[in-house]
């Protein structure tokens, strides 16, 4: 076990390394760059020298496998680079913003487990029940409906008919005004959920259907065992595996999500920032910001398998 969670956390660092060397790459194919927009903004005369010069200045006519090189050997001495426009600290940008999309996330995560584990385990219990077919029903509405039209349609109905209901415009910390800061997330945060919680719901139900058809709970009711009993000790434990795996791979679709609700409700977290960074070519922004999340996602997968030996001690690792 202990050399599995060894090996294990010394993949992090190969697997975040090979995600930013990757992504140095995607961004040398963007039509573009940000020189064109320097040259733009400046109204300096626009012909390949000057654009060149730029670039150079820069260094942005480097192979990108040099770019990265430079790049990783200050992050390592914690120097994320400065924007080149405005010359801002990435490094300061990124404690600003990453705990702004870690709570929403984490806002996200929470009500999505809360609307589902109970609702995927109810349902499952109640098979065939009008509490099944709403619970499948809404699992299934929840997983058509994507989060940016359920943000536009939110805007648009509360707008016209509940406008005191609207986030506020401008951001407040949660530490400066947790009430501005909880009218700003809520909307988000259960949009958000929404996108998650229907998968976990239908895994947990179907789980729940198998783990309750088991000759071990079949034996529990054959004793006369409460239902909660049963339920909760017996076959819940068992049926959470495959729901925890399935809560690790959709970290990403998490924070994928706060990259789109951020930018429609206006929220200064990483999700805005590797936006902006993308529109306006600011690359070493994208690239700070891809290798926090690719940290984030690997720790939380990593956390993940490890769950597992905790919830089912026949699993070990070797």
């Amino acid at each position: 076990m202990r050399q599995y969670i060894i090996r294990r956390a010394l993949l992090i660092v190969p697997t975040v390394l090979g995600v930013t060397l990757l992504m140095t790459w995607l961004l040398t194919l963007l039509p573009g760059s940000v020189a064109d927009i320097i040259l733009a903004e400046s109204a300096t005369f626009n012909d390949e020298l000057t654009r060149e010069s730029i670039e150079a200045d820069l260094g942005l006519n480097k192979f990108f496998v040099v770019r990265w090189a430079e790049w990783l050997g200050g992050v390592v001495q914690g120097d994320f680079g400065q924007t080149f426009r405005g010359g801002k600290p990435i490094g300061d940008e990124l404690l600003n913003r990453a705990p702004v999309t870690l709570q929403l996330s984490a806002m996200a995560l929470a009500l999505s487990l809360i609307i589902a584990i109970p609702i995927g385990i109810l349902s499952a219990v109640r098979q065939d029940s009008m509490i099944d077919y709403v619970a499948r029903s809404s699992a299934i509405f929840m997983l058509a409906m994507p989060g940016f039209f359920l943000a536009v349609l939110f805007l648009i109905l509360v707008g016209n008919w509940a406008p005191a209901l609207l986030p506020p415009i401008l951001y407040e910390d949660l530490w400066d005004d947790p009430e501005s800061n909880l009218r700003q997330l809520w909307a988000p945060a259960v949009i958000l959920a929404f996108a998650i919680a229907g998968g976990v719901m239908r895994l947990t139900r179907g789980q729940m259907l198998e783990v309750l058809r088991q000759d071990y709970v079949r034996t529990a009711w054959s004793k006369g065992l409460r239902e909660r009993t049963v339920i909760f000790r017996h076959a819940v434990k068992n049926a959470f595996i495959p729901v925890i795996t399935l809560i690790g791979v959709q970290v990403p679709i998490l924070v994928s999500g706060t990259v789109v609700l951020e930018s429609i409700f206006g929220i200064p977290g990483l999700g805005l920032m590797l936006l902006d960074g993308l529109m306006q070519r600011e690359y070493l922004s994208v690239l700070a910001v891809n290798a926090l999340i690719a940290t984030i996602i690997v720790v939380l997968n990593f956390a993940v398998d490890i769950t597992y030996s905790y919830l089912d001690p026949r699993i070990r690792y070797s």
